[in-house]
């Protein structure tokens, strides 16, 4: 039997985070995979070992896409036939203050798994990115707006998104990257206090907490409701049009940060204390055109705010509210926002 004829093997890192929790569920409802193994990589700083679903097809590792090691020796046993790499540290504020970390992480972890693909001759390679690659370009922004990425963490899903359009060129390694924004929904971690603003209101609430709004609050997000970006993600090594070719994805219809706010507490039937702190750098509207992938994924209706909201509320209210972290490496101090100044500094 040849490679394409086998029970396809597949790897997800961060599988057991937010994002990766809701593709590792969609490849197992595919028809392409039903007899397929997914093999789950995560080293859960972010993510928690109760997502992965309890499946006989889904096996775990604990690990890093940093350990260079790990990932030779998960690539020598499986040969993945495809790759999901959704692994990162998606903050992409705190990003200017841990650059060591984010490059190590999001761009070293990232170039382990392609050189190992390379080598395994993996038939597809699907990427996370994220618009953040766009920076304060013109918005809606296209696939065709050129990327000037402004902070650490766009500045390295960038270069992975070239990485591999180099590693296509040169060896032939096949893939598509998606530049979701903004996504919330069930299994995010809602005690993440720098980064996914849904999850941070979320979990105040359930705390008796005010809810921190940075500037005005009138910035205005295309916020995305997870089911709505997971599947066309999973979809990827199945549909043609998708081979090396890269992909907005996320919802279309934009809102403050303050509506955002009412919205989340109308759901928990509170009014929502809002805790204005100083503005940080930030561009006041991030917002994506997503024809491209609708033409190719024929994607579902989008999911109102509303309703996504009421689907992750309902969640978070059974798993309960979340102890928030403080990260303990910050790199650089300087220019810190207040609100996370009490954290440990990293000589």
């Amino acid at each position: 039997m040849t490679l394409t004829e086998q029970p396809a093997t597949c790897l997800v890192t961060g599988g057991a985070g937010f994002m990766g929790a809701h593709v590792t569920r969609d490849l197992l409802s595919r028809p392409e995979l039903q007899d397929a193994r997914i093999v789950v990589l995560d080293d859960l700083s972010g993510g928690f070992r109760e997502n992965v679903p309890d499946d006989p097809r889904v096996c775990f590792v604990q690990g890093s896409v940093t350990d260079e090691t790990l990932i030779n020796q998960m690539f020598d046993v499986h040969s993945f036939r495809f790759v999901w790499h959704l692994a990162a540290y998606a903050a992409e504020g705190l990003s200017h203050f841990i650059r060591r970390f984010n490059y190590t992480n999001n761009l070293i972890g990232s170039v382990n798994l392609i050189n190992a693909s390379i080598r395994h001759e993996t038939e597809r390679f699907v990427f996370t990115s994220s618009i953040a690659v766009y920076g304060s370009a013109q918005v809606p922004m296209t696939e065709q707006t050129v990327p000037c990425p402004e902070d650490p963490y766009g500045v390295a899903k960038y270069a992975v998104e070239l990485d591999l359009k180099a590693a296509h060129e040169t060896f032939g390694l096949d893939y598509t990257v998606f530049r979701p924004h903004n996504v919330y929904g069930e299994f995010q971690n809602i005690g993440d206090r720098y980064r996914n603003v849904v999850g941070i209101f979320m979990n105040r609430i359930m705390r008796g907490q005010s809810l921190p709004v940075f500037g005005t609050g009138e910035q205005r997000r295309a916020f995305s409701y997870v089911s709505d970006v997971s599947p066309q993600i999973a979809a990827a090594p199945f549909v043609p049009a998708s081979r090396n070719e890269a992909f907005n994805v996320g919802a279309n219809q934009a809102v403050s940060v303050n509506e955002l706010a009412r919205t989340v507490a109308a759901e928990f039937g509170v009014d929502p204390a809002i805790n204005y702190l100083p503005p940080r750098v930030e561009v006041d509207l991030a917002w994506a055109d997503h024809s491209k992938a609708q033409r190719v994924f024929d994607p579902a209706p989008e999911t109102p705010l509303t309703e996504g909201v009421r689907r992750m509320a309902e969640w978070a209210r059974a798993v309960g509210p979340r102890e928030s972290r403080r990260f303990s490496s910050i790199e650089v101090t300087r220019n810190l926002p207040p609100s996370w100044s009490d954290v440990t500094t990293q000589h």
